[in-house]
């Protein structure tokens, strides 16, 4: 019964209802793009007005980053307990609470411990927004969906950072921070209001008022009411959402392959991401004119992840995956070969760009239909956390080999080699997956 009502909805049309849950996420997204990025739009006035080397901007652009991982590996589990909607607003409060403290640091500690207060928001709702629209998605819309939310993030960004660059002008790189708090505080009435709780926890976990819950879900669907809740798919100890149980058998090899991909993704996506606005500030642009190639950058994700979930309905989402990859890194030579020649590097970094979040949202159009409800959101949250350490990694050590006499074009030649490794992963999954199928 259970697996008819979620299934009646997902084969169907989208409805209005499922349409605003996934609208919704999708500005929820847009905003954690800006507060994801607005270290890096605002490193260059905060390293000229503190003097500081690129050691300390390293360990800036990863303290967010470090926050990130921490909230998706212990904050986004509670999802799969308290409720995707419950996780959102709990962690919209922990992005507030973080953006303002921000904007009143005056040294590197007290920036970075603010910082990773802000991540750990954003890590705790980003697999919440991933998983929630997975679960209110048609089947044939979901990576078309979990595309418009993972392109939230490259939307918010390229918006945010034509705002950042106007507000550092004219209040300075404080006033950046103000406003991503009162945006993201803004959000949570919105939440409250429209942003439903997902059918299928209300139909698997039944918490308090569930059935009242669902049939409110079911009139605005237009399907049939309850008299009572349906029984669950999974037993008492399934409901658990423990993370043992995602390295464990049959979930094992899967799991295993899908944090390597992630891991991998983000350990170049957060350097490409966070180093090229002081990249092309430092070949010869004002700082201003770095945060724009940033933007633009952004902008090709945008597109690069519009096209690929419109291209997930016709084709293998490995597939398309794996070759975004790949190309990626054929772009990212071409970049660090053009350096110092400014024009050519703002239009390939838009290419770069289209490739790069291409990669990165694939995975998570991947990463639902792994896991069952019950470890869903615990799933998704540990791969992005998993990843997160990639992209920990990546910007500090980006900081240090800078720091050691490399250039912008010899980073860009390095990080393009865990994209081939995730590559490698992804088609791996891609087999793992068809072999649990064959067997199951």
């Amino acid at each position: 019964m259970a697996t008819d009502i979620v299934a009646s909805m997902k084969e169907g049309p989208m409805r209005p209802v499922q349409i605003l849950a996934v609208t919704i996420c999708v500005v929820i997204n847009m905003l954690d793009g800006f507060d994801v990025l607005v270290m890096a739009f605002t490193a260059p006035s905060i390293a000229a007005e503190w003097s500081l080397e690129p050691q300390s901007i390293g360990i800036l652009l990863s303290a967010g980053l470090f926050g990130m991982s921490a909230g998706s590996l212990f904050i986004a589990p509670l999802a799969d307990r308290l409720g995707r909607r419950n996780n959102i607003l709990i962690c919209l409060s922990i992005i507030s609470v973080g953006m303002f403290a921000s904007a009143f640091t005056n040294s590197v500690p007290e920036l970075a411990a603010a910082r990773v207060v802000t991540g750990l928001g954003i890590g705790g709702a980003l697999a919440s927004l991933t998983t929630i629209t997975a679960e209110y998605s048609s089947y044939k819309r979901q990576g078309f969906a979990i595309s418009m939310v993972q392109s939230g993030y490259p939307v918010g960004a390229t918006i945010g950072g034509t705002i950042a660059a106007f507000l550092i002008v004219a209040y300075g790189w404080r006033s950046v921070y103000v406003f991503g708090a009162v945006c993201t505080l803004l959000m949570i009435p919105l939440v409250l209001r429209y942003l439903p709780e997902s059918l299928e926890f209300l139909i698997e976990r039944k918490p308090r008022n569930a059935l009242g819950k669902v049939n409110q879900l079911l009139a605005k669907l237009g399907m049939e009411q309850l008299a009572e809740m349906p029984d669950s798919r999974q037993t008492a100890d399934t409901h658990k959402g423990r993370v043992l149980d995602l390295v464990s058998a049959p979930l094992r090899t899967s799991t295993l392959l899908l944090w390597c991909a992630f891991f991998m993704v983000m350990l170049s996506f957060y350097f490409v991401l966070s180093w090229t606005p002081t990249l092309l500030t430092e070949a010869g642009l004002r700082a201003e004119q770095g945060i724009s190639g940033g933007v633009l950058m952004n902008i090709g994700g945008i597109i690069g992840g519009a096209t690929l979930g419109y291209l997930t309905a016709r084709f293998s989402a490995h597939r398309l995956t794996g070759l975004y990859m790949v190309l990626c890194v054929v772009f990212m030579t071409v970049f660090g070969l053009l350096d110092g020649y400014l024009g050519p590097m703002l239009v390939v970094g838009f290419v770069v760009g289209y490739f790069i979040f291409g990669s990165i949202i694939g995975l998570y159009s991947i990463a639902p239909d792994i896991y069952d409800t019950s470890v869903r959101n615990t799933g998704m949250g540990w791969a992005i956390g998993i990843g997160r350490f990639g992209g920990i990694i990546g910007p500090s050590a980006a900081g240090f080999l800078l720091a050691q006499g490399w250039t912008g074009a010899q980073c860009f030649y390095a990080f393009g080699i865990p994209l081939l490794i995730a590559m490698a992963a992804v088609l791996l999954l891609k087999a793992q997956q068809g072999t649990r199928l064959r067997t199951a």
